[in-house]
């Protein structure tokens, strides 16, 4: 029943912060292969994953090389998940896009973004993410946060009025690559949410590894989404503690935590409407090229294997544990039920 995801990005040269490429690229086409080789249906685009030098290009041309980029997914049975406007990589937006502190770069946001609902539109699909990935601050005293929970809310409503069609799927993070964003968390999203002109319109898709960076736990910011019916999309990874967003493999660092997300998608019914299950893991910088997607064929195995875990788990014990308070003997079952005793 489970569809999966992830975009090209996640197929990398193994560069980072703090070394260069270290691997051969793979190009678009040869991106586009491993997909149904491995399993996945949907792909997660940026605006310029699409159409690469977008901001080099007209219109008329963006278009047509979306049209094209469609075409070629149709061919290979494949769909665009998701497209996001990427807005954190201009020189316009340095200080922020939608809050930023120039007048005119707020606007460049909201027009790169109007374009991307279009490309969206051309891809087949109207899920919309805006992962704000500068919308906040390196010392708080360079912007006002009233203003600037005010600028993003304008900034949507102009996209929801823009087309009537689209899903705003806002990613939360708490941080990096700034040090305190305004939209930390689920719980802000979802109330941001309820500010624009059409909520219902509005929700979010949770990352794994955003929600260990805030100090949460996943399916606990999943399950808050899917109690409002707006946990439109999920990028399932791994965290090793508060550091940086390292994308790892989904249960690579954590088994119990990763058992627990796919819990509370299979036991809601995520996915039953279209939902994708989305991957967003880096591969590690030591692979070779030729096998340099592994770490997306283990993570669709990892969740697969996880559901299964959830379908066998034995629910009648779990509540007699619960209903004697015997939490150290409910521990313990779940460790066991892992492991496979």
């Amino acid at each position: 029943m489970y569809r999966f995801s992830f975009g090209p990005w996640n197929i990398h040269e193994g560069a980072d912060p703090f070394g260069p490429a270290v691997r051969q690229s793979y190009d678009f086409q040869q991106k586009l292969a491993v997909y149904r080789e491995l399993g996945f249906e949907g792909i997660q685009f940026h605006d310029d994953d699409i159409v690469p030098d977008i901001e080099k290009k007209s219109y008329a041309e963006i278009m047509k090389e979306a049209g094209a980029v469609r075409r070629g997914l149709d061919e290979l049975g494949l769909v665009a998940e998701i497209v996001a406007p990427r807005l954190w990589e201009s020189e316009r937006t340095i200080d922020g896009a939608f809050t930023s502190n120039d007048a005119k770069e707020r606007a460049y946001a909201i027009e790169r973004s109007k374009q991307a609902v279009d490309i969206a539109r051309e891809m087949g699909t109207n899920n919309f993410v805006l992962w704000l990935a500068r919308e906040g601050t390196y010392i708080r005293e360079a912007k006002n946060p009233v203003d600037s929970v005010n600028y993003i809310v304008d900034a949507m409503n102009q996209l929801l009025e823009y087309d009537s069609n689209i899903r705003i799927l806002i990613e939360p993070k708490p941080n990096e690559p700034m040090d305190h964003a305004y939209i930390p968390t689920i719980g802000h999203t979802l109330a941001l949410a309820y500010r624009t002109v059409d909520p219902k319109r509005v929700g979010g898709l949770i990352e794994t590894a955003h929600c260990i960076l805030a100090g949460l736990d996943p399916s606990d910011e999943m399950g808050y989404a899917l109690s409002f019916d707006k946990l439109w999309s999920v990028h399932l990874n791994d965290q090793n503690g508060l550091k940086y967003d390292q994308d790892k493999s989904f249960g690579s660092d954590n088994l119990r935590r990763a058992f627990n997300q796919v819990r509370v998608l299979e036991e809601n019914g995520y996915g039953k409407n279209g939902e994708f299950v989305g991957l967003d893991v880096k591969v590690m910088r030591t692979q070779p090229c030729d096998i340099s997607y592994k770490h997306l064929e283990n993570s669709k195995k990892m969740f697969l294997h996880l559901v299964d875990k959830v379908r066998t788990y034995d629910k009648e014990a779990e509540r007699q544990f619960i209903a004697a308070r015997d939490y150290e003997g409910l521990d313990l079952h779940v460790l066991e039920h892992l492991m496979g005793r």
